[in-house]
């Protein structure tokens, strides 16, 4: 499984909610996994790698059979350049790293971690027999075997061969790495995939071969035997393939045309042919006249993607439950959107690269120049400090602004505009709402913006004020809350405050800020509280 850049927000997949907008802003490459898509690695832009999630048969690498909700830093791993990953169904965990090496950890109970033995991998370890003197430069994994790529187009598998899928000659399990060869001795591998219980090979001249179990088609010869040997799908004779993908027992290729072909099992419309039927042979999928890009399965699901040149990305296959048999357009902007929406498991199809590319959204554009003193027009002056914004994005965003320019602004008024009504925090937060449509400070200061919102009349910042001061009372900041509600009059807040208080009033009145309380706002306090009860004891 290659790592491939996408404009994608890992935020899509639900595992990721777990984490907050600074850890997701760190992240370089993450991949989501898992027979629940409850596992997840990333790397940050530091090339420090985390894992969070399940840990079934120790899949996270951490040393331990626990499951966290907290990411845990593998530090075996860091520093590490990770390029390739990819994971089975137990789950096990294969990588390469840019220097080419691999490692695995997790589910081995049949020797798919490629150690020679069948005891779990609780800890990455470096897989070396055959593979210390080859670069590897991918990898990719089935249901219970692994496979890996070298920079001069060798391919190695081992692990689980029940079906022929190690390429062997055999059905035995295969403990260590063992090269691929047969009528594959003489050609140079350049891309590889697996199935559940199958394996796929692109040569450099677009020919494509396949082997281990083909009960449902998914190897594309023209019948339904198993293969224990590298066989070239010979109905692609004359294509050149580009890109080839596995779903659990379903194969598509992308020719150099763009041309998309399917074959293997079909009992969810994954071919994409408009009915249920298997293919023994591959089959042109037609995507509107359109030509095709990149495609997209996984081992794990039953679902295809692809997108074309023009940008539409198309689905089909098991989407969320339901079997769609023809590519459906879809309003995604990448494949790996379709896995994270409709696939089941909702993993990731491909070790995910995030880092941006030259091409900024409006919106990122907007939020990289608040603050800009190369591109402002305009500063305001709070608590001696500049803030430079752009008069044009004020006039729209903001009715206050809009009417302040058109009533009495002109071109030869100063461009500094002193502002002494609210804080520098408070007045830096709201200008840079304007440019990117959220707030992030803390909740005492948020009283202040929440005044500031109320005088301009910015009902939106209003609400997301109220809901990050409620969400972020606590026992020690409750009484200084309350005093800042009861002062910018915010009532629905300072109810709020007032009952936090009175469900809390033990550990509050033993905070600093109750002693501290304005003496008039204190009394008016304890009597309120006490018509309620709250002091009865």
């Amino acid at each position: 499984m290659k790592c491939s850049r996408a404009m994608v927000d890992v935020g899509k997949w639900p595992i990721f909610t777990l984490l907050s907008p600074q850890e997701i802003a760190a992240i370089r490459k993450a991949c989501v996994f898992g027979t629940s898509a409850n596992e997840a690695i990333y790397i940050t832009h530091e090339d420090e790698v985390f894992v969070f999630g399940l840990n079934c048969s120790n899949c996270l690498g951490t040393g331990d059979n626990q499951s966290t909700i907290v990411p845990k830093k593998i530090e075996s791993l860091c520093g590490k350049k990770i390029h390739s990953l990819s994971y089975g169904s137990g789950p096990h965990v294969v990588l390469s790293t840019e220097d080419g090496e691999v490692y695995a950890w997790g589910h081995n109970g049949y020797s798919q971690l490629g150690n020679g033995t069948t005891n779990q991998g609780v800890a990455p370890i470096q897989v070396c027999t055959n593979l210390l003197i080859k670069r590897i430069i991918e990898v990719a994994c089935g249901s219970h075997h692994s496979m890996v790529l070298s920079s001069d187009g060798d391919v190695y598998a081992w692990g689980y061969n029940n079906c022929g899928q190690v390429g062997s000659g055999s059905t035995a399990n295969q403990p260590t790495p063992r090269k691929v060869s047969n009528c594959l001795q003489t050609k140079v591998v350049v891309s590889i995939a697996c199935g559940q219980t199958s394996s796929m090979a692109v040569v450099d001249n677009g020919e494509v071969y396949g082997w281990g179990y083909n009960g449902n088609g998914q190897l594309g010869l023209g019948n339904n035997g198993n293969q224990l040997t590298p066989c070239r799908v010979a109905a692609l004779q004359g294509m050149c393939i580009m890109q080839i993908a596995c779903g659990y027992a379903h194969t598509l290729a992308l020719t150099d045309e763009g041309l998309l072909y399917a074959w293997g099992a079909n009992t969810y419309g994954q071919l994409g042919t408009g009915n249920k039927n298997n293919q023994l042979s591959p089959v042109q999928i037609v995507m509107e006249k359109e030509r095709v890009v990149e495609i997209a399965a996984c081992h794990s699901a039953h679902t295809s993607a692809a997108k074309t040149q023009s940008g539409q990305v198309y689905m089909w296959g098991q989407c969320r439950g339901q079997s769609v048999v023809l590519p459906h357009v879809t309003h995604f902007s990448c494949t790996d959107d379709v896995f994270a929406c409709f696939s089941t498991p909702a993993v990731m199809w491909r070790l995910l690269s995030l880092e941006h590319e030259d091409f900024l959204t409006v919106a990122e554009s907007l939020k990289r120049e608040f603050d800009s003193p190369e591109t402002s027009d305009l500063k305001f002056r709070v608590d001696g400090k500049f803030i430079y914004v752009h008069k044009a994005v004020l006039k729209i965003r903001c009715e206050h602004f809009r009417t302040m320019f058109q009533s009495y602004w002109n071109e030869d008024m100063k461009e500094v505009i002193e502002i002494d009504h609210f804080s520098y925090p408070v007045y830096h937060a709201f200008l840079e709402y304007l440019y990117t449509d959220s707030i992030d400070l803390p909740p005492e200061d948020a009283i202040g913006l929440l005044d500031l919102a109320t005088s301009y009349c910015e009902n939106r910042l209003k609400k997301l004020c109220q809901h990050l001061i409620k969400r972020g009372i606590t026992v020690e900041n409750a009484f200084s809350l309350l005093s800042a509600a009861v002062r910018y009059d915010a009532e629905d807040l300072e109810e709020f405050c007032f009952k936090f208080c009175v469900n809390h009033l033990t550990e509050v009145t033993q905070t600093a800020a109750f002693w501290q309380m304005d003496g008039s706002l204190l009394k008016e306090f304890i009597a309120k509280a006490s018509k309620c009860g709250a002091f009865k004891n």
